[in-house]
């Protein structure tokens, strides 16, 4: 169900998209626009296929089926920045605060290149803007997790892609701490930059995000946050997840 597509120039189409693991889907045959410049919230139960989703757009998982289609702007993987779940993140790995979020240059400076004045400048002036100015030298393994969530949203900043993927990126972490990310979110939308996040919080999206993509291993609704946001459309959502049969063979295409 798409409500109310916007004319707008998309930069990600989804085309028949299947993803999965072990050749069990856990996304279904997605179709969908994303209009360049678009704030999209992924919403849906949990084992809904969100996360898979994005792994899928930042080139981690390849499709069982179909295409992910990105426009000009978007077509070179280094043209867009994923930030995946903060526990994949191994906190442990010894990393200083300002390396963590020096990584955001890799795609300029490579793997081994040193770092130059001016980007050290442009590191510096990424960990003011999160607040993490004079955490520098702290190893990430010390930072609490609004902390390590900041120093994460530092290296978003230094990528400087024109399309951002957030998986969770409010998830445990402090209100003043969310509020900040929110704002450098609502920021990054200024610019005219493309921002897709899954977000449990239903209070945030409604407050955030003005359109939305409902998923439950396939598509429920996507379009304004309230007209997806239904007692209706949810419940529908809750529904497909509960019947779907994780043993399940790839699910044939459908039928003309």
């Amino acid at each position: 169900m798409q409500i109310a597509p916007s004319a707008r120039v998309p930069v990600i189409r989804f085309e028949n998209l299947t993803l999965g693991y072990e050749r069990h889907p856990a996304v279904h045959h997605l179709n969908a626009e994303i209009p360049a410049g678009s704030l999209v919230a992924v919403v849906g139960p949990n084992g809904a296929g969100k996360s898979t989703l994005l792994k899928g757009m930042a080139g981690e998982l390849r499709p069982l089926d179909g295409h992910i289609r990105m426009s000009p702007a978007g077509e070179s993987r280094d043209m867009l920045a994923y930030m995946p779940q903060r526990s994949e993140l191994d906190n442990s790995f010894p990393i200083s605060v300002f390396n963590m979020a020096a990584m955001g240059l890799w795609h300029e400076i490579g793997a081994f290149r040193g770092v130059s004045r001016s980007c050290r400048e442009r590191v510096h002036a990424a960990l003011d803007t999160v607040g993490l100015a004079g955490f520098e030298t702290r190893p990430i393994g010390s930072l609490s997790g609004g902390q390590l969530q900041r120093a994460r949203f530092a290296r978003l900043i230094l990528q400087d892609a024109p399309v951002v993927l957030l998986d969770e990126p409010f998830a445990a972490i402090d209100a003043r701490t969310a509020e900040d990310l929110t704002q450098l979110i609502l920021h990054w939308h200024s610019e005219g930059r493309t921002v897709f996040a899954v977000v449990h919080d239903f209070a945030q999206v409604r407050n955030i995000f003005p359109t939305c993509l409902l998923l439950a291993r396939e598509l429920v609704a996507f379009g304004a946050t309230p007209e997806v946001m239904t007692e209706t459309l949810l419940a529908r959502a809750r529904q497909l997840s509960e019947a779907f049969d994780e043993h399940a063979v790839e699910c044939a295409l459908p039928q003309a």
